[in-house]
């Protein structure tokens, strides 16, 4: 079903200012999200804060319904947190290692993800087997197949690493972490809101998403999905008195479900708004968003590829809404602000350690198209990318 991008755009006021292409760093809120957190923080201010989250607790609830809902999930399987990473540190930290356990990871692999493996390498010992990508750019299967050992103990890898365009099968992961019985860690921050995103279907233990990006949810918002069956095995980094119950002087009891790995105090009017973001996806239907964001962005790659001196580096065998390019002669950062100076929004998104380079370069323009951009702005964009008149 196509989109009626007109009206979704007269539910974005923030395309009136900005041609925003940067839906992968943080998204433009829809009207009923941006009422929804405006509402309740003017109610904190007119009642006080914990007397507003009594009031609204309904809508603070809805929050796991609205997520699990989402991506295919059970309510108690969510926690809500402040951000991507930090439910997925919450994740990967509550795997019991120990020394000479072995993580398996992509070359495209998140870079805050890579810093913890390297760290708890520097603590407790574990062992890091990188997969390369295959001839298309996405993860190599086999070579993952191949990577696993008796001591293998995680499976970590992105779905969108959010540098370029690049998707990688996470699905096929699923079923052959299922096969080896090794625990499946997801990064989906940069596809829930952008694909169709079904954790049964994946097959994964674990999956983190963020709030503010794709979903245009708040920022300081995101969750984490722990399949039911895995909950009790992974105990959380950290706790207090909302994830486990103090029993008596010297014991306490964690909670059973996803919760266990939230903290009390959070961003109430951001977890109302994430619960508003997350029923608005459901509403536009979240097939209909991944056929519009990436026949938007394989337009703009297009156009992109057609000018003299523009690059995309963009590679796999699935391709989203994210399109990294360089101009030539011109850094990254450069074409950033150049184009900020026009209202026009990008990112210059770093490469990992282990990218191969991208012409020398150490980062690409990363050009993050969303349904509510249309065919007149890629216009615009490509002319200001190579400084015609816009």
């Amino acid at each position: 079903m196509a989109l009626d991008v007109p009206s979704l755009r007269s539910d974005t006021p923030g395309v009136a200012n900005v041609v925003h292409f940067n839906n992968a760093g943080a998204a433009l809120p829809p009207r009923p999200v941006l009422d929804a957190i405006t509402s309740h923080l003017a109610r904190e201010a007119a009642i006080g804060g914990y007397e507003a989250a009594a009031e609204a607790a309904d809508r603070i609830a809805d929050a796991y319904d609205a997520v699990a809902a989402l991506i295919g999930a059970r309510p108690d399987e969510i926690a809500v947190v402040e951000n991507a990473t930090r439910g997925w540190d919450m994740a990967f930290y509550a795997v019991p290692f120990r020394a000479g356990d072995r993580v398996v990871t992509a070359r495209a692999e998140y870079l805050s993800n890579y810093l913890a493996f390297l760290q708890l390498k520097a603590r407790v010992g574990i062992e890091i087997d990188v997969v390369d990508s295959d001839a298309s750019g996405q993860l190599d299967l086999a070579a993952l197949e191949r990577a696993i050992r008796p001591r293998t103990k995680l499976i970590a890898i992105t779905h969108v690493p959010g540098r370029t365009g690049l998707v990688n099968p996470v699905a096929a992961v699923g079923r052959l972490a299922a096969r080896h019985g090794i625990l499946y860690l997801l990064d989906a921050c940069q596809s829930v809101g952008h694909l169709a995103v079904d954790v049964r279907r994946i097959g994964c233990h674990m999956l983190s998403a963020s709030g503010r990006k794709y979903l245009r949810g708040p920022r300081g918002t995101g969750f984490l999905y722990v399949r039911h069956d895995t909950i009790a095995k992974l105990e959380p980094p950290f706790i207090d008195l909302h994830a486990a119950a103090w029993t008596d002087a010297d014991t306490y009891v964690v909670r059973d479900d996803a919760r266990r790995f939230e903290n009390w105090e959070r961003f109430i009017a951001g977890q109302i708004g994430l619960a508003v973001a997350a029923r608005y996806a459901i509403r536009v239907g979240i097939d209909a968003i991944e056929a519009r964001v990436k026949a938007l962005a394989a337009l703009l790659r297009r156009e992109l590829a057609k000018r003299p001196g523009v690059t995309v580096h963009d590679r796999g065998a699935e391709l989203c809404g994210i399109v990294g390019f360089l101009k030539d002669g011109e850094a990254a950062g450069r074409t950033r602000d150049r184009l900020r100076a026009m209202n026009i929004n990008v990112h210059e998104a770093r490469l990992s350690r282990l990218d191969l380079p991208a012409g020398g370069a150490d980062a690409v323009v990363r050009a993050s198209v969303h349904y509510y951009n249309d065919e007149a702005e890629v216009e615009r964009f490509v002319r200001a990318v190579v400084e015609l008149p816009v």
